[in-house]
């Protein structure tokens, strides 16, 4: 189970915030976002090296997505094709509808249950594949304004135990600043960092999990999409990547991407 929380805010200088931990067994190799596939030189994105996707990623046109699993649908499974395609199908369009749009198109039956969240400056949206659907339709539903929180069931689904810890915390959060570097992101770094379990002995009810069995929190993500009148410097979206869990890891800028408030070197701004 991964951890995404995504606040839109319509008409803001930053419309869309997100903040993520990625679960993962941790002998599975993977490798930082980057602009890791030459055919896609638009994209920065963490690899997966098992399968060749990834599990979050944002491109050149301001498309942000991200996939986590739904319950019960940890790891690949034999016939079915990797999840991380997805996120990399979505960032093959120039903004999310169509992108969204492009995703429920296709068959589910190909993949194993899960749950996306792919978001521009002016409109997000929630993927939703749980299996239950013998035609393997890809339910799609828009992400209104506010804050919005997925891990493995529903958006705000206070039945996931770190959703009903934390949705409350990150609501009363102070927002993110993201001209201001990791610095101005230090409510949303304190929540993803915590370790506390929602319920005692069951450190998968976490949002910053460790166990017993090589299954953890590997990494962690900020992102921030910039809105359409952003100055020319900041016109480009911002990752600051955790190389590990987000209590022990620093956020650092993602190779591809300009720290915040510098343009990408040799590519133009974002209109």
């Amino acid at each position: 189970m991964c951890t995404l929380v995504l606040l839109r805010r319509p008409g803001h200088r930053w419309p869309v915030l997100l903040g993520a931990n990625r679960d993962e067994l941790a002998a599975r190799p993977w490798r930082p976002p980057a602009r890791h596939w030459p055919d896609r030189p638009e994209v920065v994105a963490g690899l997966d090296e098992s399968a060749g996707g990834s599990w979050l990623g944002v491109n050149d046109h301001g498309v942000v997505a991200g996939v986590l699993n739904r319950a019960g649908s940890l790891g690949p499974l034999a016939g079915k094709r990797s999840r991380g395609e997805l996120v990399l199908e979505a960032l093959d369009h120039a903004d999310a509808e169509a992108a969204a749009r492009a995703l429920a198109d296709l068959d589910g039956r190909a993949y194993r249950t899960f749950n996306m969240a792919v978001a521009d400056n002016r409109d997000a949206f929630r993927l939703r594949h749980a299996g239950a659907d013998a035609a393997g339709r890809i339910e799609v539903e828009p992400l209104g304004a506010g804050l919005s929180m997925l891990t493995s069931l529903e958006v705000n689904d206070l039945r996931a135990p770190r959703i009903a810890r934390h949705l409350p915390a990150f609501r009363a959060a102070a927002p993110p600043e993201p001209e201001r570097g990791a610095a101005g992101w230090a409510a949303w770094t304190r929540l993803l960092a915590d370790r506390t379990p929602h319920v005692p002995g069951d450190p998968n009810s976490a949002i910053n999990i460790e166990t017993g069995f090589g299954f953890a929190t590997v990494s962690s993500s900020l992102v921030a999409l910039p809105g359409p009148e952003a100055p020319r410097g900041e016109a480009r979206p911002v990752w600051l990547f955790a190389a590990g869990p987000p209590d022990r890891a620093p956020y650092l800028p993602a190779p591809g991407l300009p720290a915040p408030g510098l343009p990408a070197p040799g590519l133009p701004a974002l209109s």
